[in-house]
């Protein structure tokens, strides 16, 4: 499966990357098959060379099947080569605090739950 994607370049602190087309079985800095653009964050957004594309390979590496990564999806949306991809829902997983603290109230209210009809009944008697 073909994959267009990005690669990592520049030094420590200071990055830049090109914007590839490569088998999505290689590794993200390995081996690629066309370089198709470029992308540096440290330019400021409304500056021209901050994302560059060869919007005609593009198009030809989408018309035969290769699927882009989400962050170059958005770039490509920007550049109106393809429509915007509707957000992935994140997991909902709680964390592991929250877990922690989800059984510490289960087990107060169960605790609670059982020393109640205890109480009841030692009332009971009472009377």
């Amino acid at each position: 499966m073909l994959a267009i994607r990005m690669t990592r370049h520049g030094s420590k602190k200071r990055p830049f990357f090109h914007i590839v087309v490569a088998d999505s079985r290689s590794p993200r800095d390995g081996r690629f098959i066309e370089k198709l653009g470029t992308y540096n964050p440290l330019l400021p957004r409304e500056h021209a060379q901050r994302i560059t594309l060869e919007k005609e390979r593009i198009a030809h590496w989408l018309k035969v099947g290769a699927q882009p990564s989400d962050r170059v999806a958005k770039f490509l949306s920007q550049a109106e080569m393809m429509p915007p991809r509707e957000r992935r829902e994140q997991s909902k997983k709680p964390l592991p605090r929250a877990k922690t603290q989800e059984r510490m109230k289960a087990a107060a209210a169960a605790a609670a739950a059982a020393t109640a009809p205890a109480e009841g009944a030692k009332e009971a008697a009472a009377t």
